[in-house]
């Protein structure tokens, strides 16, 4: 799976929870994120590169493109989290959490709840 630019990955998100959608429906969603006016043609852009990669499909309406999810924000989740684990803690998932405790990122209670679902 292709890795998203920042600008996909927001774009992405916010087709997940529209699912079917237009690109007039993702506006309002990206420009709050944003906080300032977006050029349709940029996230028009930017959702046709989804496209490419394999996020996105769409369905024509006449000149009108309906855009959907085909990889799902839980593949993309694990892929990424196991990306993240592979280049950065050395394949170690206990790597990871212990950076996040020592980090502070992880409290004892978070911790504990998921020693809990271990068990």
């Amino acid at each position: 799976m292709t890795p998203l630019t920042k600008a996909e990955e927001e774009v992405m998100h916010i087709i997940w929870r529209l699912g079917r959608c237009l690109v007039s429906d993702v506006m309002p969603h990206y420009e709050a994120l944003k906080g300032k006016s977006v050029p349709q043609s940029s996230v028009s852009s930017i959702v046709r590169i989804l496209e490419e990669k394999g996020f996105v499909s769409h369905k024509a309406y006449g000149r009108t493109h309906e855009y959907f999810p085909i990889i799902t924000k839980e593949d993309y989740t694990k892929t990424t989290l196991n990306r993240l684990v592979t280049d950065y803690f050395e394949g170690s998932m206990s790597s990871l959490v212990s950076f996040l405790v020592k980090e502070e990122k992880l409290d004892k209670d978070e911790l504990s709840e998921l020693l809990d679902k271990l068990k």
